[in-house]
């Protein structure tokens, strides 16, 4: 055996060999399941384009209902955003192994991978059947949607702090709210606002998506156009969807710029 491995490490370049064939095999397996047809992909272009060129050109009428839906699709990222992030924090400082002890670092895990398991459209559809259609079901999808992401972003930022820091304020007998102000918060706030900003920028996304199940915002307005082959009135609604996420796209990475640099 000994002398398998000597052999082996004295071609390292079998290994890289080896892991490339290995990534090969995974696509070419991943590629198998996916029973692409291309011969359907060819004849099916024509009906691509067909349904393309009903999109255009926009109709400029819905274009107030479009502004308002959208109003109503920030205002439930702004707020599933926020109570996600609330209720992420603790979760996350339970789940690091830094902070917390092994079995609480394990149920605190394990419920974020429950909550991450469970698709945005299912919470969508939960909440519609709690509170009825309209942006109140989405805004609480949003929130319990955001938990599973944030908890995982922030434990990996607390995770990431310099262990030395905390090692020199448990030495000088600080508390443990002590360790978390002077020791943890001021390395992780700003990879952690970085975070919310972009799981906001994200969520806008995510709330337009669930209009489809009926929890309002612009997706609700879209999906019924589409249902009432309306087709042009729906390019105006993803237009105007388009230039704000662009817009908020742009604000959010300035930010997260400048945040780096603090």
């Amino acid at each position: 055996m000994k002398d398998l491995v000597s052999w082996w490490r004295r071609y390292p370049w079998l290994s890289r060999l080896a892991t490339v064939a290995g990534i090969f095999l995974v696509y070419g397996w991943a590629l198998q399941g996916l029973e692409i047809n291309l011969e359907l992909l060819k004849t099916s272009w024509p009906h691509i384009t067909n349904f393309i060129s009903r999109l255009w050109p926009p109709n400029l009428d819905v274009l107030d209902i479009a502004v308002k839906a959208l109003i109503e699709t920030i205002q439930m990222s702004i707020w599933g955003t926020t109570i996600g992030a609330i209720l992420s924090l603790p979760l996350a400082i339970c789940s690091a192994h830094n902070l917390a002890p092994r079995w609480l670092q394990w149920v605190a895990n394990f419920m974020q991978n429950a909550v991450r398991s469970v698709p945005s459209i299912v919470l969508g559809l939960l909440f519609v059947a709690a509170t009825g259609l309209g942006a109140p079901a989405g805004t609480l999808a949003v929130s319990i949607y955001t938990i599973g992401y944030l908890g995982k972003f922030y434990q990996e930022a607390i995770e990431s702090v310099e262990p030395r820091s905390i090692e020199s304020l448990q030495v000088a007998g600080a508390s443990w709210l002590q360790i978390a102000q002077y020791g943890i918060l001021p390395q992780v706030l700003p990879l952690g606002l970085g975070y919310t900003l972009y799981m906001f920028e994200y969520n806008i996304r995510a709330a337009s998506v669930l209009g489809v199940v009926g929890a309002g915002g612009i997706g609700f307005e879209l999906v019924n156009y589409i249902r009432a082959f309306e087709y042009t009135k729906a390019t105006t609604m993803m237009l105007v969807l388009l230039v704000v996420v662009t817009v908020i796209d742009m604000a959010s990475s300035k930010l997260r710029q400048r945040l780096e640099r603090m």
